[in-house]
């Protein structure tokens, strides 16, 4: 029933889509000929003359169109009749053009507007995380950090800690000889290191059974966030030279040493290299009874534990009144529309990869899966987001999109003249071929994710 719900949820943000255009051509007096639910190959599935218009079901459901008499060659229309969509003022058509990308953020605006109303609240989309029981061994670090059960974590090494993931992706890129080190890190323990051994050369191979004095203190990373990494809207990249196993071997070696008996392999640099490889502290602050209070610091395990349970709490914003209702709705809407256009600009320029890309089948099985656990609510969230992701692919100025179409009406209005139809349909049968394809890897990169669960 849920993934049923879902799917209904995403046909209403498609009607509402060719909705758009279709009442606003109307509106202008343009015929429509047509009102297509899927893309037009394949069977149909259905097919009834309601009036002027006839609506079609096609097989392949994702999608939907508007068809006018401009894009049938054989229409009985006089070519210069009004009643034709080519034969309107560029502003007019831009307005039909544009009616689905607003309709569907209109449509995404009541679905918050409905849950906020329903509900009397909204979701943050933030959670409190707390400190549970301490499970490390006697010794850990964590037992001499001062933190306490029941402890509310807000800051781990600067992040604000709104979310389990950001503190755990935090902890666990923390791991005691994690193989990874800053240039300036490696740079400053050298220094050090050179401090302490003056008659060493840089890239010289320290004589074997020479012994060599290592700083007390060491420079080491302290792994931080950005916010839209502890969102999860972009991929976290821990910054850094990777080191192979051979300085990760060494590193080992030095733990807790102050003096390295060379064996006649390494440099002074590769030194330097092993002991910025170290303990990489975790430094909390936690709310406890009303007051902030920063913790000593906590050293993760080689595995990247600290030996800490963790207990979340969603945040939710009232919306009892109707002033409240609108003002959240709509900040709610602008958050994550924010959070969504970044994560589209992290996946055009590669740093969110194109296997994870999922589409409709992903949607309908996750969302269905929200609606099953957090309620009907989480579902009618979930396709505004989805509407409002419409809207932005959709406006974007790639042909066979509206936003390609408003990219040729644009052309039109600079020039004075139209660009040549055979060039535009040239033009967008390539990309509509694209999207396509394009649409054939999501479904694909769906399958391979409900397979792999």
């Amino acid at each position: 029933m849920s993934i049923f719900i879902m799917i209904l949820l995403l046909g209403l943000l498609i009607f509402v889509h060719e909705a758009g255009h279709f009442f606003a051509a109307r509106a202008f007096g343009i015929k429509v000929e047509r009102f297509g639910f899927g893309l037009p190959f394949g069977p149909t599935i259905f097919k009834k003359q309601c009036g002027d218009i006839e609506v079609v079901v096609h097989a392949f459901l994702l999608g939907g169109y508007v068809s006018f008499p401009d894009d049938d060659k054989d229409c009985d229309l006089p070519a210069d009749s009004e009643d034709r969509f080519a034969n309107k003022p560029v502003w007019q058509r831009a307005i039909v053009v544009s009616a689905g990308v607003i309709a569907n953020v209109v449509c995404a605006f009541m679905l918050v507007l409905f849950v906020a109303a329903y509900s009397k609240h909204l979701p943050s989309g933030n959670y409190e995380i707390y400190a549970g029981e301490i499970s490390a061994p006697k010794g850990a670090s964590i037992w001499d950090s001062g933190i306490k059960t029941g402890d509310r974590i807000l800051k781990a090494n600067g992040t604000d800690v709104n979310n389990a993931y950001s503190f755990v992706t935090i902890v666990k890129n923390s791991a005691k000889n994690n193989g990874i080190a800053t240039q300036k890190t490696i740079d400053k323990n050298y220094e050090l290191l050179k401090g302490l051994n003056p008659g060493l050369e840089r890239d010289e191979i320290i004589p074997a059974e020479l012994s060599i004095r290592l700083p007390e203190k060491t420079e080491t990373d302290i792994i931080t966030m950005d916010k839209y990494a502890a969102k999860g809207a972009k991929y976290f990249k821990k910054d850094g030279i990777k080191f192979d196993n051979n300085i990760k071997t060494l590193a080992k070696e030095l733990n807790n040493k102050t003096v390295y008996t060379s064996d006649g392999k390494y440099t002074l640099y590769d030194v330097a290299k092993a002991i910025s490889d170290g303990v990489h502290p975790v430094n909390m602050i936690v709310l406890r009874e009303g007051k902030e209070i920063k913790l000593n610091p906590v050293f993760p395990d080689y595995k990247g534990l600290i030996g800490l349970g963790l207990a979340s709490k969603q945040t939710l914003v009232s919306t009892k009144t109707p002033v409240a209702m609108v003002k959240e709705s709509n900040k709610y809407l602008w958050d994550n529309t924010a959070t969504m256009m970044y994560s589209l600009g992290q996946l055009f320029t590669g740093n969110i990869p194109m296997k994870d890309l999922h589409g409709v089948v992903a949607i309908t099985k996750i969302g269905g899966d929200m609606i099953d656990k957090a309620g009907k609510s989480s579902g009618f969230l979930l396709a505004a987001l989805i509407s409002m992701n419409l809207a932005i692919l959709n406006i974007l100025p790639i042909p066979a999109l509206d936003g390609g179409h408003l990219m040729f009406l644009l052309f039109e209005k600079i020039t004075g003249k139209p660009l040549n139809e055979k060039v535009i349909e040239t033009i967008s049968s390539v990309f509509f071929s694209l999207l396509i394809l394009l649409m054939v890897f999501v479904i694909f990169n769906d399958i391979i994710l409900l397979i792999s669960k």
